[in-house]
């Protein structure tokens, strides 16, 4: 067992779970309002990397393995750059559908016996709601996480994702990830400091606006967590004899 094992099980949403904990010293008054983004933004950034950190530590686990594909990785054929990008993500997943299925050969993979995706949607939906509700970072953007409320499941339903082995995500959540993308890279960069092209108040009363939010980012990232984690757990199970 390589000591890339621990961290690729280790879930996502404990960044979340450590971000509420330190937050709660904080109470909501209207002097702490101006803490909002600043925490959420780094929030969202420590989720991100780590998520990159993540995928590059299966890719390379995958490379371990499989000697055709280290040759791909390491020539960078699939051009990942960061991993953060849907392209890299899907990239990802599609290599380790595909030497799934090598190993056990098939096909076609069943994601279907692999993902609970039923699951996934509902107990992340559930985990949000949980870990935020009654906290200050809900409270600083209760509007937000109303709609998140309300809305959720059916922004995000289970056919959205993991259904074919070529797309990770259905157009819906990858227009979704987009957004979550073009963010996490104005917050990375620092462009909101001097960009021009600010939304206009008609982009801001749009209803497609409301999506982004979050919560919903939130969410997005938990769900790529637990399907690449379950993946992963298939995968090492037929190249290894590792009991999880």
């Amino acid at each position: 067992m390589t000591k890339h094992y621990e961290f690729i099980l280790t879930p996502i949403k404990s960044i979340l779970e450590d971000a509420i904990i330190a937050n709660s010293g904080i109470e909501f008054t209207i002097e702490t309002y101006s803490l909002s983004d600043y925490i959420l933004q780094s929030l969202l950034l420590k989720m991100t990397g780590f998520q990159e950190q993540k995928l590059k530590c299966i890719a390379w686990e995958m490379a371990t393995y499989n000697y055709e594909y280290r040759r791909k990785l390491l020539n960078d054929d699939d051009n990942l750059g960061e991993y953060s990008s849907y392209k890299s993500k899907n990239k990802i997943y599609q290599r380790l559908v595909s030497l799934i299925e090598k190993e056990i050969e098939v096909d076609c993979l069943d994601l279907n016996s692999i993902l609970d995706k039923q699951l996934i949607r509902n107990e992340t939906v559930d985990l949000i709601k949980t870990i935020f509700n009654g906290t200050t970072l809900s409270i600083w953007k209760q509007k937000d996480f109303n709609y998140y409320k309300k809305n959720i499941k059916e922004i995000i339903k289970p056919n959205h994702f993991g259904n074919k082995k070529n797309n990770l995500f259905e157009s819906s959540l990858q227009d979704l990830y987009g957004i979550l993308y073009k963010y996490r890279n104005r917050c990375a960069h620092n462009t909101y400091s001097y960009q021009q092209n600010l939304p206009t108040l008609s982009t801001l009363s749009h209803k497609d606006y409301l999506n982004q939010n979050y919560f919903i980012w939130f969410t997005q990232l938990v769900i790529i967590d637990e399907i690449f984690i379950s993946l992963y757990k298939y995968y090492i199970d037929e190249v290894e004899d590792i009991d999880f």
